[in-house]
């Protein structure tokens, strides 16, 4: 079915999907929202075993964004994970979900292209091709004459080459949410359309209790597949889900000449510089999809009405006409033709633009599934995911992009009103390694910001800390140069490499997640979580790797032992809600307490040959090897403040981390600085540091993955087999 025939139908006729004629009082899980997202979750849970499944939609199945989606998929991705989810996707459209559910889902495997018109782009499609390549994918980079012949209605000037993946196409957005709820209902999930969740709130024994407007229905698990309304459901519970409503426009022309000729359809066109959308065929008409990269347009800031269904806006062509001229440059065969159809809707946006999939911060059993602005091009493959994190305790691929816990409290409405305007204009720029994008900041600036700001600082965002990634030095300007290949910036971060390896170095490192575990059986406890010994002295440190039941990694974490009672944990800045929510689901005990300080207090890295000499003139404690050994913890004063001193090093040469209150950071900062102005000090940011821990073959966040275990990650010297610990059969197997 085409998209002017579901446009015109779909409000009309009755669905497929019959209503349930009452509402049961209990199931396992509970799925709020019948779009693509929800409907996919429902299918991919009963293929996983969990059938006791009941999904709530208060209008029609895909009545909210879905139905008005383009339905286009493409292989062209630079997301590893993704990636894996879009295959499964093309598979699951081309042929595999209508033979299992004799559903019409009408595929279109008309393959597509994505322009280039400078060598940055070409940069970009080589990463893309050899990700597409790991993977399996039918993938190629084409030059102007083999994208003629395959399409010689568009205008080519200027265009170096493209990336061509036959595989693609576009498929009908109903037609396969209609499949997949026909899937999941065959093997025995309950869908009840006309059913408006109310309230959603967790009761003492751990069980969800959803309210509706047909009653009450208590669940072991519920998902938040809401779409546009996700949001204001996750206010029900007391959660902030970060995403904002914007408006997408896709045109489609009267007929065209030229196709009617066609016997074959050609392929989309993504064209990112010129049209910033994209331009296919619709049946025998042209079809002009647009992401303005100026002025976008957000709707339902506060919230999104309750009685919007098949929900349309009036189009706003001053705001895309611009881009919708430069088609028509690019496509001159639809000129001359009229639209007929207009189609502006809403599409939900997250500050990052992925969509948040997974558990939701500080609760059990309450799952995001929303905020995915591409649910027909990413939809199946990431339900997949979900349902097995949801079954298993853990998906197959890394999920860590889509974790609704990457963002803090930090991510505010208005915040995420800002972001998402910024993620829309940026859906067809290039996503460039290490982009940093500046709307929005700063947010949690630590205290030494301005000072390092001074002195050449350039800074990234994590998970709301502004935290310096280089420093300017012999004349570079301070901006991020973005690029596929070397550029300045490697040469000032080599120069922060050479001042720590041949005398000291300084990182402001309060990004670091800081959380306290104290109690006393918090040693008993947490030592059952972790791979590692914990310390059995005061001031003892370890390394530890948390594991899930699969022995797969969930994080990697810096153990102190303060005292008996009382371990400090330092993990990556992204996992602050990751290990929190592990810690607070798995430490049982009343007098098991975790405090997080992560924003309470900072942290500094001194780093280098040099360093012990700049710290000794700056405290009275003993620092040489017998009073201060390797991975070793000690309270210190420094400027006055007292610190606690950890001897360690991620860089991998000599050095301490310096852990403090907030409010002590820059004084302490500063009597370092000073001191190690005659050493050669220099300010280094997490580029060198980076560099630095790979050369060490230290790992990182990147690499410790829960798609790998201990052994395959090559940590296995940081695991203690004789102790048992969550995980441990599996990392034996």
């Amino acid at each position: 079915m085409a998209i002017l025939d579901v446009l015109e139908l779909i409000v009309t006729q009755s669905l497929t999907i019959m209503n349930s004629t009452s509402l049961p009082t209990q199931s396992r899980v509970v799925i709020v929202g019948g779009g693509i997202m929800g409907c996919g979750l429902a299918y991919h849970l009963a293929h996983a075993g969990w059938t006791d499944v009941v999904l709530l939609e208060k209008a029609e199945l895909t009545s909210g964004s879905t139905w008005h989606a383009a339905g286009q998929i493409t292989h062209s991705t630079s997301s590893y994970g993704l990636g894996k989810c879009v295959d499964y996707n093309i598979g699951l459209y081309a042929g595999a979900l209508e033979k299992e559910t004799g559903h019409n889902v009408t595929w279109h495997g008309c393959g597509s292209f994505r322009l280039a018109y400078e060598e940055d782009e070409m940069d970009w499609f080589r990463h893309t091709l050899s990700i597409g390549r790991s993977l399996g994918f039918n993938i190629e980079l084409v030059d102007k004459e083999f994208i003629r012949r395959k399409h010689p209605f568009y205008q080519l000037d200027g265009v170096l080459g493209a990336l061509y993946t036959p595989d693609d196409g576009h498929v009908d957005p109903s037609g396969v949410t209609q499949a997949l709820a026909a899937g999941a209902r065959q093997l025995g999930v309950k869908i009840i359309r006309r059913c408006r969740a109310t309230d959603i709130k967790q009761q003492r024994n751990g069980e969800w209790l959803v309210s509706t407007e047909l009653g009450d229905i208590r669940c072991e698990h519920v998902v938040n597949a809401g779409g546009t309304y996700a949001r204001q459901m996750g206010e029900w519970s007391d959660l902030q889900l970060p995403m904002t409503s914007m408006t997408h426009h896709y045109f489609v022309t009267d007929t065209v000449p030229e196709f009617e000729a066609l016997d074959y359809e050609l392929p989309v066109v993504r064209d990112d510089r010129k049209v910033s959308g994209y331009i296919r065929m619709e049946q025998k008409s042209g079809l002009i999809g647009i992401y303005e990269k100026q002025n976008p347009n957000s709707v339902w800031e506060d919230h999104c009405p309750w009685e919007a269904e098949n929900e349309l806006f009036e189009p706003d062509y001053d705001r895309v006409m611009p881009w919708l001229e430069h088609a028509m440059q690019r496509m001159p065969i639809l000129a001359e033709l009229g639209i007929k159809r207009d189609v502006h809707g809403a599409i939900s946006h997250p500050p990052d633009g992925n969509p948040l999939i997974g558990p939701a911060p500080a609760v059990q059993n309450y799952w995001c599934c929303c905020g995915t602005q591409i649910g027909i091009g990413w939809g199946p493959g990431l339900t997949r995911e979900l349902a097995r994190w949801m079954v298993h305790g853990a998906s197959d691929i890394s999920m860590r992009e889509f974790d609704p816990r990457r963002f803090g409290n930090y991510a505010n409405k208005s915040w995420q009103l800002i972001k998402a305007k910024e993620d829309y204009c940026l859906r067809h720029e290039i996503p460039y390694p290490h982009f940093n994008r500046q709307a929005g900041r700063p947010v949690k600036p630590s205290p030494l910001y301005e000072v390092l700001k001074q002195q050449g600082a350039v800074f990234e965002e994590v998970y709301g800390h502004e935290r310096p990634r280089w420093f300017a030095r012999d004349g570079v300007v301070p901006e991020d140069q973005y690029s596929f290949n070397r550029n300045v910036i490697h040469d000032v971060v080599a120069a922060e490499v050479k001042a720590v390896r041949s005398s000291v170095g300084i990182m402001d490192i309060c990004a670091f997640t800081k959380v306290l575990v104290s109690g006393t059986s918090a040693r008993q406890q947490l030592g059952r979580l972790v791979a590692n010994r914990l310390p059995t002295k005061e001031g003892g440190i370890v390394l530890a790797h948390f594991l899930n039941e699969a022995g797969r990694i969930e994080l990697e974490a810096t153990i102190v032992r303060f005292d008996q009672h009382r371990y400090y944990l330092v993990c990556a800045a992204f996992f602050e809600q990751r290990l929190l929510d592990h810690l607070q689901q798995h430490l049982v005990g009343s007098d098991v307490s975790i405090t997080n300080l992560s924003d309470d207090w900072g942290a500094l890295a001194l780093n280098g040959p040099e360093s012990r000499s700049v710290l000794t003139q700056c405290t009275s404690a003993a620092l040489d090897n017998a009073n201060f050994p390797w991975l070793k913890a000690q309270q210190i004063q420094i400027a006055g403040k007292t610190c606690w001193a950890m001897r360690l090093s991620y860089a991998g040469e000599s050095g301490w981390e310096i852990h403090l209150p907030r409010e002590d950071l820059l004084a302490v900062y500063e009597a370092l600085w000073q001191a190690g102005q005659s050493h050669g000090i220099a300010n280094y940011g997490s580029f060198a540091m980076n560099t630095m821990r790979m050369e060490k073959m230290f790992k990182g966040a990147g690499e410790l993955t829960n798609e790998v275990t201990l052994p395959e990650a090559d940590v296995m010297r940081f695991a203690k087999l004789e102790d048992d610990f969550i995980g441990k059969e599996a990392t034996i197997a």
